[in-house]
């Protein structure tokens, strides 16, 4: 393991949910070491624990035990605004549903994660203006977000998590509501800028074809994170 090129990781982790007097072990002892530009995919069946996992890596959620390491920094240990700062510089999200902001253009939307990092507006519109070029929305622009298909607000929400270019990307199931050609269009582009900026990429997701085009594809079972092998 090259720890120059180590983007993120975890110790150790476990994650208990109480319900009642029952104790649920949705992650027992999870390792997981993440390199600079790796695409991973973590597969397991519903209720696993894959989004618990992809949620506790980006400090969304805490885990009973255990450490994550994000760029050398253990971002269990910050505060809520160190985290929040180191989260908006280091990673992006892709969610299933988009969670773009209806009241603005597409251009607007993108520039949004810059522009909470004191962008300056005239070199945050730019940036996101290329971003959107790469993912095929040149001139959806100054489109609103309800004027936009499924996939056209698929890959908007691709180019704002890489439009602060960090250094991985969190992806939960962000195919997942569309359909065959379109999923293929938006993993498309999610790969091309995965390859341009050398960002990495840990991608949840329950489409088992998409999963072996990764680099690693993890699979969680009664808790326990391991390699899952790959079909012929």
């Amino acid at each position: 393991m090259n720890n120059s090129q180590l983007v993120l990781s975890c110790r150790d982790l476990n994650k208990t949910f109480v319900d009642g007097k029952t104790k649920i072990n949705v992650l027992q002892n999870v390792n997981l070491n993440v390199q600079r530009g790796e695409q991973i995919a973590i597969v397991g069946a519903s209720g696993s624990g894959k989004s618990t996992l992809l949620h506790i890596l980006g400090g969304l959620d805490n885990p009973t035990s255990g450490q994550v390491i994000l760029d050398g920094r253990d971002i269990h240990s910050l505060s809520e605004t160190q985290r929040c700062q180191l989260r908006n510089h280091s990673l992006g999200f892709i969610y299933q549903f988009h969670h773009l902001l209806p009241e603005f253009t597409t251009l607007e939307n993108v520039c949004i994660p810059l522009l909470l990092g004191n962008t300056k507006v005239k070199l945050a519109k730019e940036k996101a203006a290329y971003l959107l070029a790469k993912v095929g929305l040149q001139d959806r622009l100054q489109h609103r977000i309800g004027e936009l298909s499924g996939g056209e607000r698929q890959r908007t929400a691709i180019a704002r998590a890489l439009v602060t270019k960090p250094r991985c990307i969190l992806a939960d199931e962000p195919t997942g509501n569309l359909d065959k050609k379109t999923a293929e269009q938006v993993y498309a582009a999610m790969l091309e800028l995965n390859k341009e900026l050398g960002t990495s990429i840990v991608l949840v997701t329950h489409d088992l074809q998409l999963a072996e085009r990764m680099d690693r594809v993890l699979s969680i079972e009664s808790g326990h994170l391991q390699a899952w092998e790959k079909t012929a």
